[in-house]
């Protein structure tokens, strides 16, 4: 199996885009890959769209052949991929698939969402409908579930709620760098902890933004690549996996068993370890996710991940292992289809040496994109091609 090279990349203004629609964002994103990547659009022959909630944020389906016709990739073979807040990721995954089986030499996958023309309490409908009808007709948002998930670790492993603000701390200092971010503004610790309660004991500045936006990425054979570029980043490892959709019954609320699965696939594919990575993008959709993330992936011990945060480890100039230089979604944003593709495109970007001011080194990233809490994620790991 020829390895899978990614050979372009692209990220709308991520925020509010107000008169724009959710083919108009696929489309800003869709037309500056083909130009980023030198290809055209006819040469396209696979077209993935991550796409979690068209339907019910704009009453829009059928984006994937919809996005085919506006940016002229007819006749290529469309598929919209939805698997809730991962979407961005299993649209990755696929669009691997489809390189690593022969089955295109070439695959644009194109992930966005539009979401911020509906009210906070429509919008939080939409992505609570995700939840397993048990809870959900209980009232359970994903919210809740961080909220107790959050009380449980802090006191399990004696963590101060400190740790938890400083993630958020660092994410903002972060997205302040990248001049697609939703929020380019930083915050303090004392604005963290003063923020209004949402799910006790997280509180405002503990939560990622409504979003608009969209990202994409160019995929190929290696062979294939080396046609257009000396430059890419091929993909060596991706694996995915569920966690139990009712959350209640897990066993423990603090590991995440698809986290755990998906990783170690991906780490086996690659023939690389937690040790290997230099630069990673979590899933900080709660500033308590990344803890889990990060103790699911080997990165730190169940229970350690709160000393690493306070001890500047992921640090994006100091520590050892940045996590969300993009700014995560905590302030980067986070429109449910394009988060996991956007994750991809700062590992892209980190690899190949365009970063800019959020540059740092790293030849080996991971990005890992969580659907529900933590009931399907992805988990894939990319390496620049010197």
């Amino acid at each position: 199996m020829e390895r899978v090279a990614i050979i372009g990349a692209s990220m709308t203004q991520f925020g509010q885009r107000e008169g724009e629609w959710i083919l108009d964002l696929l489309a800003e994103a869709g037309i500056d890959c083909l130009a980023d990547a030198g290809v055209d659009a006819a040469d396209v022959e696979h077209l993935y769209v991550s796409n979690m909630a068209s339907g019910e944020f704009e009453g829009q389906t059928g984006v994937m052949n919809a996005l085919a016709h506006d940016i002229d990739a007819m006749p290529a073979y469309t598929q919209r991929i939805d698997q809730t807040s991962s979407s961005g990721g299993a649209g990755i995954y696929a669009a691997w698939q489809s390189v690593a089986s022969g089955a295109s030499d070439m695959t644009l996958l194109v992930g966005g969402e539009k979401m911020t023309h509906k009210t906070t309490g429509e919008a939080t409908d939409v992505i609570a409908s995700l939840t397993h009808p048990v809870e959900y007709k209980t009232g359970v948002t994903l919210p809740s579930f961080a909220g107790l998930t959050a009380r449980h670790y802090l006191e399990r492993f004696d963590a101060p709620r400190e740790s938890l603000a400083k993630v958020a701390v660092k994410n903002h200092e972060n997205g302040v760098d990248n001049p697609k971010a939703q929020f380019r503004k930083e915050v303090d610790l004392e604005t963290v902890l003063e923020s209004p309660i949402i799910a006790d004991p997280l509180r405002l500045y503990d939560f990622c933004p409504i979003t608009d936006g969209s990202a994409a990425l160019m995929l190929c054979p290696e062979a294939v690549a080396k046609e257009y570029t000396d430059d890419y980043v091929v993909i060596s490892g991706i694996d995915g996996a569920t966690d139990t959709h009712v959350v209640h019954e897990r066993e423990d609320p603090t590991v995440m068993d698809g986290v755990v699965e998906s990783g170690t696939g991906a780490y086996e594919m690659s023939g690389r370890g937690p040790e290997d990575i230099d630069v990673a993008e979590l899933h900080d959709m709660f500033t308590i996710l990344e803890f889990l993330q990060m103790e699911g992936l080997g990165f730190a011990e169940q229970g350690e991940a709160w000393k690493l945060v306070e001890e500047g480890y992921t640090e994006r100039d100091t520590g050892e292992l940045p996590i969300n230089t993009s700014g995560g979604l905590k302030s980067k944003g986070h429109p449910l289809g394009a988060s996991g593709v956007a994750q991809g495109v700062e590992i892209y970007e980190q690899l190949m040496g365009e970063a800019g001011p959020r540059q740092v080194e790293a030849d080996v990233g991971l990005c890992c994109n969580v659907g529900g809490f933590g009931n399907c994620v992805i988990t894939t790991i990319m390496e620049a091609a010197r």
